[in-house]
């Protein structure tokens, strides 16, 4: 039998009714779930469509990755910005009823745009408004809601009291609906662990429009939702944090090497002493080639918790070789202490910790390591090379976060997050530019990372899931996922804590409603659910 040719015009005409009709069904279900909507709640002030003249500018407001705002990214039918949780469930119900799906987007740091983008018709629920902060001092808890910033946060709780903090990131305007739900690590995780090692409520609704606290969710739902990815289980919309105690006086200090000046052998030494040291004492290392200098340089950045006078015999006796003296160190308090590693002068006013506009959007692609074995010198210089292979206009970043104390110390199944003992510290490799065309810079990204395959750890080779990364492998979103396919990602970030987390997921979303290209699938045995 002959097989029938198709002309290119009939193929064109197919492809334009395919699309119109992939357009209109995108179309109804967006009036539908509108029409719904409006029968729940007067949704007028929190309600935005592509009609509305601020959707383009409240859709682009929290994105800091500029590859997910170009015009060809997937937009969605509708952002709601809620003013009230108690406006989230018939958001929930109706998407359910009208076959649209659901991000969360809580500060737009997002790595791989994952809480404002899909492939699928989808409803975005932007959290921004959600951001009120009550600080208990006296009790050492504070009552979060999940649109708040990183920076906000420090900064309510330095309105109660100068001794009180909390062990959170340095980047000042991540959202802590995703830096919590992911782990959250910082400056002071050497001392007292993860954000989310200090969750002890939350308030989350479920995909079935319900409301549930820590009693009301169960301890499996509490539990997967502190460093597995709330997203893949509802809608986090506060969270109940304990506070840790500070010195009314800390130091900080910033030691910057060029490789003239001997940053690779220091860099070395570093990795056999920062996972050591005193549990009050934080050195990272901030590694950068920007495109207008292709020097490399290497910065050790600390905090310590006490004053200086402390810190200089410290470090005299367990770090000699970067050469720190009381010229290199400041004395302040706590919160200008979040003020400079979050790169703002040490004396600004604290209320810029207010502001949660993004610093400085460009295009970017991140990646991130745990290293179990200290790098030989060797490789290190290897690393250097690879920077020099790079794109010539691309600003190019690797963060080293040393881990020892209290991360030892943390079983590694408390929470979802399972990078505790036996990690000397994260290895983080960044890639930012300025330009649309973006394959030059994903290419040298991805041969970093497959350099540094023997260097890092194994079996599985780990990843942090705040810096997620789409090349580890995806769900298929629009149809069914496999537990094996899902397991090719999880296991990096989860290691043994994945099949739990999928086990807590069946149990409270059988059908997969809440998902993406790397949520917890529902269901085990490799079979499609």
């Amino acid at each position: 039998m002959k097989t029938p040719t198709i002309s290119p015009l009939t193929l064109l005409l197919l492809l334009i009714s395919c699309s119109w009709a992939a357009a209109s069904a995108a179309a109804d279900h967006h009036q539908d779930f509108l029409h719904c909507l409006s029968e729940k709640f007067d949704s007028s002030n929190v309600v935005y469509t592509a009609s509305n003249s601020s959707y383009t500018s409240i859709l682009k407001y929290s994105i800091f990755n500029l590859r997910y705002a170009s015009e060809s990214t997937p937009k969605p039918q509708v952002i709601i910005t809620p003013e009230h949780e108690s406006q989230i469930p018939p958001v929930i119900r109706c998407a359910k009823k009208t076959g649209l799906e659901i991000r969360t987007r809580s500060g737009g740091h997002d790595s791989e745009g994952l809480s404002y983008v899909s492939q699928v018709p989808f409803v975005m629920i932007d959290l921004i408004n959600l951001s009120e902060i009550t600080v208990d001092a006296e009790a050492k808890t504070a009552w979060v809601e999940a649109g708040a910033t990183i920076g906000s946060l420090y900064y309510r709780i330095a309105e109660k009291s100068p001794v009180l903090g909390f062990p959170a990131g340095g980047c000042l305007t991540i959202g802590v609906g995703g830096h919590f739900s992911g782990g959250g690590y910082g400056f002071m995780q050497r001392k007292y662990g993860l954000a989310a090692d200090h969750v002890i409520d939350a308030r989350i609704v479920d995909v079935n429009g319900r409301i549930l606290d820590r009693k009301s969710m169960g301890e499996d739902l509490f539990w997967a939702i502190r460093g597995g990815g709330a997203a893949s289980f509802g809608v986090v919309v506060a969270w109940k944090v304990e506070l840790v105690d500070v010195p009314e006086r800390v130091t900080v200090f910033t030691v910057d090497k060029t490789l003239e000046q001997n940053a690779t052998q220091l860099i070395d030494r570093w990795q056999y002493i920062a996972p050591n040291l005193d549990k009050d004492l934080f050195i990272a290392i901030l590694i950068t080639r920007l495109s207008s200098d292709p020097t490399i340089d290497a910065s050790f950045v600390s905090l310590f918790l006490g004053p200086i006078d402390t810190l200089l015999p410290l470090m005299r006796r367990s770090f000699p070789e970067l050469g720190l003296v009381r010229e290199n160190c400041t004395e302040t308090s706590w919160i200008n202490s979040t003020l400079y590693i979050g790169g703002y002068p040490i004396d600004a006013p604290p209320q810029i910790l207010l502001n949660r506009t993004q610093p400085q959007p460009a295009y970017s692609k991140q990646k991130s390591d745990y290293v179990q074995t200290p790098i030989p010198q060797y490789a290190i210089q290897g690393i250097w090379e690879q920077f020099y292979r790079a794109e010539d206009k691309g600003n190019l970043f690797i963060t080293m976060m040393p881990y020892g104390g209290r991360m030892a110390e943390i079983s590694d199944s408390a929470i979802p997050f399972p990078h505790r003992a036996g990690n000397l510290y994260f290895f983080a490799y960044l890639v930012r530019w300025e330009e649309e065309n973006s394959d030059g810079y994903l290419s040298w990204s991805r041969r970093l990372y497959d350099y540094m395959t023997p260097y890092v750890s194994t079996a599985p080779r780990s990843a942090y899931l705040n810096y997620r990364d789409l090349d580890l492998g995806v769900n298929n979103v629009v149809g069914k996922t496999s537990y094996a396919q899902a397991s090719v990602w999880g296991k990096k970030y989860y290691k043994n804590n994945f099949d739990r987390l999928v086990l807590v997921k069946t149990m409270v979303d059988p059908h997969n409603f809440f998902r993406n290209e790397q949520s917890i699938p529902s269901g085990k045995s490799g079979k499609l659910i």
